[in-house]
Formats: C-alpha cells, structure tokens, sequence
C-alpha cells in the first residue's frame, strides 16, 4: 500500500455506534447473521486480533481462526471496545506494522493486507451495527476505498468466499459506494430489521 490509512477515523465511528447501542437491542438480529450483541463481542476480538498482529504479536484472537458467533461481550463493554478500538488506531499509526508478515484470525498475510482486512472488517460491522440499532452511519473515505477494493479482490467461487463472505449480492447502478461494498461482502445493502409483531 502506498499510503498508511489512519484508522481513527473508523475506530471513532465504530465507537460512536457502540455508545449508541441500547441494552435492549442487544438481542436483536443484525445483517451478519449474529446478534447485536455477537457481533459486539466480534468487534471486540477483532480488535484485539488486529491491535497484535500489528506488532506481530500472539494472541488467541490473532492465532485462532474467529467464531463470531462464540464471542462474548466483555464486562462494562461500552468502555472496553471504544478502548480496544483506540489501542487498535494507535497500533497501526506504527509504519513498521504495514510491513513483513504478521498473523490474524489464524491466517498468515503481509501486514498491509492484515490492515486492509481490519479497515473492511471496520467498514462493514459498523454498517452492520448501524442499520441493526437505527443509527446513522458515514463510514471513513479513505477506510471505504480500501474496504471497496478488498472486496472487489475476492473472487466470486464459493471456496474462495468461505468463512469470509457470503455470494455478492448485486446492487444498483448508481448505487452508493457504501452499498457498492456491502453488495461485494455479501449482504444485502437494503437490509433492514423484521418488524416486531
């Protein structure tokens, strides 16, 4: 990658959207598959995950391939993730963490491809959390652009999209970059929650 992305202005975004979480959406459904709750537990451990493989680090998060529907949401989690958010910023302010070969959720890969992972990872939960509790959501350009082209890398053969994407889901012309890529991660960009009966 030619030019370092800072991750701050996903990170804040994401913690923006944690703090507008209530208690009682947090067993409501979202457009991962998981629940609010789930995939706040996923942030979390992505978070970690990627702050180590930064540094090239070993923790169970980076070394073990991710369950997300396993995580658990930590204890006072409205200031453990903005936290392990912000760690995950600082970590990757760092160029040498762009740099060699690192580990993440059980795969080895290049450090700029471990960042460009995280910043999808950044793009597409925040949607995900967005339009699962009704809160507006304007992700980071920069992060977009990254997430955009990752996603446009992934080929469409099912063996290739296992554990990371579901199939494509095709969009509109004219649709909106946001919805460009949520279309490519496999989710349907006009999402939205059953209504309650």
């Amino acid at each position: 990658m030619d030019q370092l992305i800072d991750f701050s202005g996903s990170t804040q975004r994401m913690s923006a959207l944690v703090a507008g979480t209530a208690d009682d959406q947090l067993d409501a459904p979202t457009p991962s598959g998981l629940t609010v709750s789930q995939l706040l537990g996923h942030v979390h451990d992505l978070a970690v995950a990627f702050r180590d493989a930064s540094a090239k680090g070993e923790s169970f998060p980076s070394s073990s391939a991710p369950d997300p529907a396993a995580s658990s949401l930590p204890d006072d989690w409205r200031a453990v993730i903005p936290g392990r958010l912000d760690e995950l910023a600082q970590a990757w302010r760092n160029p040498a963490a762009w740099e060699g070969m690192t580990r993440a959720g059980g795969l080895d890969m290049p450090g700029d491809v471990a960042a460009t992972v995280a910043l999808d990872e950044l793009v597409v939960h925040g949607w995900d959390l967005a339009v699962a509790t009704g809160q507006d959501y304007v992700p980071d350009q920069a992060a977009l652009d990254a997430a955009e082209e990752f996603c446009a890398s992934i080929p469409d053969e099912p063996e290739a999209r296992q554990g990371l994407f579901g199939p494509r889901v095709p969009v509109a012309e004219g649709a909106s970059q946001l919805d460009r890529v949520i279309g490519l991660s496999g989710r349907d960009p006009g999402w939205s929650p059953a209504p309650t009966k």
